[in-house]
């Protein structure tokens, strides 16, 4: 990983050349999209905002000819310039500038809320809509009649799904990105932003709020409460990643201990909440001080 860092750190043309090839190889198997994205941010982290948009633009212009002669669609390199490149570059820069990981982070959860709750001031009706998609999409898979009460409960959770899936991708991509960074420049310096990764009570506080309005309000008020729930659990599940790595990595086998809590989040995704509920709870018992605190006595 460090060669491909190396390599886009040569000059605009390289970056531009991973950029855009990566992003129409993603197209065939996705999480490549997170390698792309980590080219925006890496050359935005490093040589600031011009640099980062000369790439972004120059990268789409780059996929969109690739698209057009490879797959006859270049219409999917203006989707990834607004749904992945620009936010990332976003976000780089904030962090850039600010030097602080976990505003970053707060900032491209709080992205993708806006995003949700643009999508129900311009969609009548966002239910409606991701059922007539999922049904498409899953009419080949099983008989239709046998899952429509199922996509037409979780057709109303899908703008959150989807807005939360874009906000994970946009984050590993920006922490890919600085961890490039850190390897050729930093030592180091990735692991220790991320380990100190955190939230204030205050936010912690909104965010209980909203999951009450969902909870206990009706209709379409709770159903964007809902779908902004989604994406609070996003930023707690990465805090809760961050204080549980700290936490493990303090046992006596954290040699085996830290990979193993990796697979397991990657694994078996029951694990989740729980992880986000100690992103949460994080916020008032400052847990990772805590732990610290005991093993030392």
């Amino acid at each position: 990983m460090r060669i491909l860092a190396d390599y886009i750190m040569r000059g605009r043309t390289q970056a531009i050349i991973v950029a855009s090839t990566l992003a129409l190889l993603s197209l065939k198997f996705p999480p490549i999209s997170i390698l792309s994205s980590a080219t925006i941010a890496l050359v935005t982290l490093r040589r600031g905002a011009v640099e980062g948009l000369y790439i972004l633009f120059g990268a789409g212009i780059a996929a969109a000819l690739l698209g057009y002669f490879a797959i006859d669609n270049f219409q999917f390199a203006l989707l990834y310039a607004m749904l992945l490149w620009l936010p990332v570059w976003a976000i780089s820069i904030i962090l850039r500038e600010g030097r602080q990981l976990s505003l970053a982070v707060e900032i491209a959860v709080f992205i993708g809320m806006l995003g949700v709750a643009g999508f129900y001031l311009f969609i009548d009706n966002p239910a409606a809509l991701w059922t007539a998609l999922l049904e498409q999409m899953m009419q080949q898979a099983a008989p239709l009649q046998d899952i429509k009460n199922w996509i037409g409960e979780f057709s109303h959770y899908m703008t959150g799904m989807f807005a939360a899936g874009t906000v994970f991708s946009l984050l590993f991509g920006l922490f890919l990105g600085r961890w490039w960074q850190s390897q050729l420049f930093n030592p180091g310096g990735f692991k220790q932003e991320f380990l100190l990764l955190n939230t204030s009570p205050k936010l912690a506080i909104s965010s209980l709020i909203v999951l009450a309005v969902a909870f206990f309000a009706t209709e379409t008020v709770a159903e964007v409460a809902w779908n902004m729930t989604i994406l609070l659990f996003v930023l707690y599940t990465v805090i809760g990643t961050s204080v549980l790595h700290v936490v493990f990595s303090q046992t006596p086998i954290s040699r085996f201990a830290v990979p193993l809590f990796y697979v397991t989040l990657f694994l078996v995704p029951q694990v989740l909440p729980p992880v986000a509920v100690v992103g949460l709870i994080d916020a008032w018992l400052n847990l990772r001080k805590r732990n610290s605190n005991q093993t030392s006595a």
